[in-house]
């Protein structure tokens, strides 16, 4: 099935939808001709983003039209005119450049399924490509990425392991490359970060959407997962030791100094927090999402108490309040942090919400180093009441 983005402007209240929309998967959301109505559980879908079947939208017909006439015109058989359907059905078939909600919204698609599904004969292949496209695209906007991808982890546990793998990679990425790290280990820390929970990878969606805690059997299967994950990926064909190692320490490596551990330990370790920090940026049907300042606070410290260098270095490559979070300012008004700052406590916020707690007709930059813009409070996700539109942030 292929699919298409469709732009949340054309999707009106109170009018028939032009097209069938569906989620990112293809699954049927609402049916072409059903009056769309407003509520809290459409927006949100909205904010995940909706998709149509490209051979439904205006243009593939017109285009479908045009190319038969022409046939019929110039009195082309039929089956050259059948023929001449399947290769324009092909050729639109040809995804267009995505903008970067859509593009990242495509490879969580993707990310589910080579970690739910994965296949001895092309996970390799399937793994780099997906591996490599996300860091190209990071590289490229990462501030713009963090927003994206923290905002999206925060709002929905749909798809959670696939959602956490990827902002993972991310933070792990990033990381690296503040602390450092050569080349090889940061390859090994953002391959492990992305595969790290393989083996669980349908039992995490499960938790993520269940209202009750794990039961004895699930309890038991998430115990030594990491041993699952790596025994699985050798068995997938991955043969770097770093890369297996660091995956099946990922739960295992404990407080205590970077410097002196093993290369595996040492990204381990990193990686623990880095998962710890993305799983409390992240909702799940029985908790809520915690603010960015608190996600950031609880791995600055590690299980001693002490200050935590892998901590210390997500904190430092992300500031306290990292790029999708929400706040609260000291004039009043409520926004998202959409860029790092040159501190870890001053990004620059687009203000949202004015200080009536009325919604701005645009996204306003505020610059937190000034006193009367300077960040009052973090908020959670669930605290903030209004439908953010993403492409108005992207285009600060």
């Amino acid at each position: 099935m292929d699919l298409i983005p469709f732009p949340p402007v054309a999707l009106r209240f109170g009018q028939e939808l032009p097209y069938s929309v569906r989620d990112a998967e293809g699954k049927l959301l609402i049916a072409k001709g059903h009056v769309l109505l407003d509520s809290p559980q459409v927006r949100q879908m909205i904010v995940r983003g909706v998709w149509v079947q490209a051979h439904e939208t205006k243009e593939y017909q017109k285009a479908l039209a045009h190319k038969m006439d022409t046939l019929m015109h110039q009195g082309a058989a039929l089956g050259a005119i059948i023929k001449a359907e399947a290769e324009l059905k092909t050729e639109r078939q040809v995804r267009p450049e995505l903008g970067p909600q859509a593009a990242w919204a495509d490879l969580r698609v993707h990310a589910a399924s080579v970690l739910r599904e994965p296949r001895q004969e092309d996970f390799k292949a399937r793994f780099q490509q997906l591996h490599n496209e996300s860091l190209e695209r990071l590289l490229r906007q990462p501030d713009a990425t963090l927003m994206l991808l923290i905002f999206d982890a925060s709002m929905d546990f749909n798809q959670y392991s696939a959602r956490h793998a990827m902002l993972c990679q991310v933070l792990a990425e990033l990381c690296g490359r503040q602390l450092g790290l050569p080349d090889e280990q940061r390859l090994a820390l953002t391959q492990a970060a992305l595969s790290m929970n393989i083996g669980i990878t349908a039992l995490q969606d499960r938790l993520a959407a269940q209202q009750d805690p794990p039961s004895e059997a699930q309890r038991r299967d998430l115990m030594g997962h990491g041993d699952r994950s790596a025994e699985l990926l050798h068995s997938l064909g991955v043969r770097s030791e770093l890369w297996l190692q660091t995956v099946r320490l990922h739960h295992e490596a404990g407080p205590g100094p970077l410097a002196e551990r093993s290369p595996a330990e040492h990204l381990a370790r990193l990686l623990r927090r880095i998962d710890s920090f993305a799983a409390r940026l992240s909702p799940r049907r029985s908790r809520l999402a915690l603010p960015g300042a608190s996600a950031g606070r609880s791995v600055y410290l590690d299980e001693l108490r002490q200050p935590d260098e892998a901590g210390v270095a997500i904190v430092k490559t992300l500031g306290l309040y990292p790029p999708g979070s929400l706040v609260r300012l000291a004039n009043g008004e409520v926004g998202m942090v959409f860029k790092r700052g040159h501190s870890a406590t001053e990004p620059m916020v687009a203000a949202l919400l004015g200080k009536s707690g009325n919604p701005l007709s645009e996204p306003v930059p505020r610059d937190t180093r000034l006193a009367t813009q300077a960040i009052a409070a973090s908020l959670a996700p669930h605290e903030m009441k209004l439908l953010v539109t993403m492409e108005k942030l992207l285009r600060l």
